[in-house]
């Protein structure tokens, strides 16, 4: 919807460098939207159950991505609340902003720009939701400092953040396929990616340095449907071969390499196929806190 319906106005400003998620990264995603979301679907259906989002507040999403989270909270909040979902990829925005259209029922719109620094006028909102869209700021703690000058004084924030990189065999596993093949350097702990917060005991200072309070993690483990609900292993092999952060460096290797490892991978997920899917292992942290 138009800023009119909701009153917002902002001041943007450029992301940070870092992974390229208002181009390359974004892109990316939006190729593979529907299995990504597909994916990760149980998790944000976890988040958004704990947070409990009630009719008549003003919710925030941060990384809303596409838009899913952003709409199922516009609908929780319906009729009287509004959702606003931010992101700094202009393609997934576009993406969000068509799945938004028609929707009368909700008050809902989309900002481009980066949660680190931007300013919205709007602010502050009552809840603020995160999927997946907290752990790639490049200076976590001023970031935090900016995240909670959008939420009212007691007003609560929920996210939801992957767990060590062990307990999440969707990625551990085949990133260890991965390195028969291609040289993938290990991430140092804390810096900027999706286990970023692996470490509750960094995350919880994270907030608690920018004075929120009432800090609580609850664990979500189960299995994610890898390469999407109902994907076949050759599926879930062009899904990590072309959907994930190593498409560029599987570009570099020998054709008789990227072989190897595609049959590699297909003896992963063959033996965790399943009629649902190929069925992987996960844990996320759901993290609440009040300021």
């Amino acid at each position: 919807m138009s800023d009119t319906a909701t009153g917002l106005t902002r001041t943007a400003h450029a992301p940070e460098p870092g992974e390229d998620w208002a181009g390359e990264m974004g892109a990316r995603w939006l190729t593979h939207l529907d299995t990504f979301e597909g994916m990760i679907a149980p998790i944000g259906e976890a988040l958004l159950a704990r947070a409990a989002l009630a009719p008549g507040e003003r919710v925030v999403d941060i990384g809303c991505g596409g838009g899913a989270t952003t709409l199922a909270a516009a609908r929780a909040v319906a009729p009287d609340g509004i959702a606003l979902g931010l992101d700094i990829s202009p393609v997934l925005l576009r993406r969000a902003r068509e799945r938004a259209a028609g929707a009368s029922e909700i008050d809902v719109d989309f900002v481009c720009a980066d949660a680190a620094a931007v300013q919205l006028d709007a602010a502050p909102f009552d809840r603020m939701i995160s999927r997946f869209g907290s752990m790639f700021f490049p200076e976590p703690y001023p970031a935090f400092a900016n995240l909670r000058g959008m939420i009212r004084p007691g007003g609560r924030l929920d996210l939801a953040v992957w767990a060590a990189p062990r307990d999440n065999l969707w990625m551990a596993a085949m990133v260890a396929i991965m390195r028969r093949y291609i040289d993938l350097p290990r991430p140092e702990p804390r810096t900027p990616g999706p286990f970023a917060f692996e470490d509750t005991e960094y995350l919880g200072d994270v907030l608690a340095t920018n004075g929120f309070s009432e800090i609580e993690f609850e664990t979500w483990s189960g299995d994610l449907p890898f390469g999407g609900p109902g994907a076949t292993p050759d599926q879930a092999v062009a899904f990590a071969l072309d959907g994930m952060a190593f498409r560029n460096r599987i570009a570099t290797i020998e054709p008789d390499s990227v072989t190897r490892l595609s049959r590699d991978l297909m003896d992963l997920y063959d033996d965790r196929h399943t009629p649902n899917g190929v069925m992987m292992p996960a844990k996320v942290w759901l993290v609440s806190a009040r300021t």
